[in-house]
């Protein structure tokens, strides 16, 4: 008889649009999370936008860190606009819907910048190390070439396994429901609406995520290690300083976005919730692309050089336009 239900709910209706369950289901909160949201995205649409310009403009950022500085900033502006956009026009619309391939797109997109950013983050922790450990031979070892295979390689296997984790679930028979609890399609909610057996499709997930995790962690730690190893080796305070200072800002990075992911999946499954899920998703998909611009303008001389030598240039342009 249970068979028989779930196979008549299974038939009851083919699915054209989710709903989004959003960030919070009080409407006062709904004006002023939007305000917020709005600011925060601004903010990283500009910070992002303004260091691909930089890296690009300025030749003396055409080095192998500020290439990968503008792959990390191309990717934090892809994840941030494929939720970001969605979620502000949520806040203000009536019924919070969202189509079904659009769905399946923003899924997609989402997953492959998110598995991007963990091993472009890995390959910006091994630029460090040849910096540090092999100055001498930095250019030979990071050629232009090897900068845009350890970029490339990310790419296609984050779109691969994007596409494949995508697949797998749309391609699942979806119960009637079609209540997301999320602001954004994500994977794990998803996964409780499919009618359809979703071992296979969990099992991927979980590997994945684990060999993801695990494999870019310890690039960043063994890079870190032979560094720190390095810098203990420099006789002069100021020598260290000046070798770990290049390493601040990407450390910085690093433990806010690993410590975000760790907090979501290591947590103990009885206190594990999507409330949960959505504050570290919020947090890694909008404020850590807002901060990562300002953590490395901030933290970084020849950044701050750099903006400072456009807006010099830009006033001088005025000036004389104004003449």
């Amino acid at each position: 008889v249970n068979l028989m239900a779930r196979m008549k709910k299974e038939n009851l209706t083919v699915l054209d649009e989710f709903i989004l369950m959003g960030i919070t289901d009080h409407p006062e909160l709904q004006a002023p999370f939007f305000g917020l949201f709005l600011i925060i995205y601004v903010i990283s649409l500009l910070g992002n936008l303004g260091m691909i310009i930089l890296t690009q403009m300025d030749s003396r950022l055409q080095t192998p860190m500020y290439f990968f500085l503008r792959h990390l900033a191309c990717i934090d502006l892809g994840y941030s606009t494929a939720v970001g956009p969605k979620m502000l026009v949520n806040f203000v619309a009536i019924q919070n819907t969202i189509p079904y391939n659009w769905c399946a797109t923003q899924l997609a997109f989402f997953i492959m910048f998110i598995i991007s950013e963990l091993f472009i983050l890995a390959a910006m922790a091994y630029d460090r190390y040849v910096a540090i450990c092999n100055p001498l031979l930095y250019t030979v070892i990071m050629s232009k070439r090897v900068c845009w295979v350890l970029v490339v390689i990310p790419y296609l296997y984050s779109a691969s396994l994007s596409l494949v984790t995508t697949i797998k679930i749309f391609i699942s028979t979806f119960c009637g429901n079609n209540v997301i609890s999320h602001f954004y399609c994500d994977s794990l909610p998803l996964l409780t609406l499919i009618c359809s057996n979703t071992q296979e499709i969990e099992l991927i997930i979980l590997i994945f995520s684990a060999f993801n995790l695990v494999s870019s962690v310890l690039i960043v730690f063994i890079s870190y290690i032979l560094i720190l190893l390095a810098i203990l080796r420099i006789n002069s305070a100021e020598g260290r300083s000046k070798a770990f200072s290049t390493c601040g800002s990407h450390l910085t990075v690093v433990v806010i976005l690993y410590g975000t992911l760790f907090f979501m999946y290591v947590q103990p499954k009885s206190s594990h919730s999507f409330d949960t899920d959505k504050m570290a998703s919020l947090f890694y998909t909008l404020v850590i692309p807002m901060l990562n611009p300002m953590i490395y303008s901030l933290r970084n001389k020849e950044v701050k050089g750099a903006i400072q030598r456009i807006w010099k240039n830009l006033c001088k342009l005025s000036i004389s336009s104004s003449i």
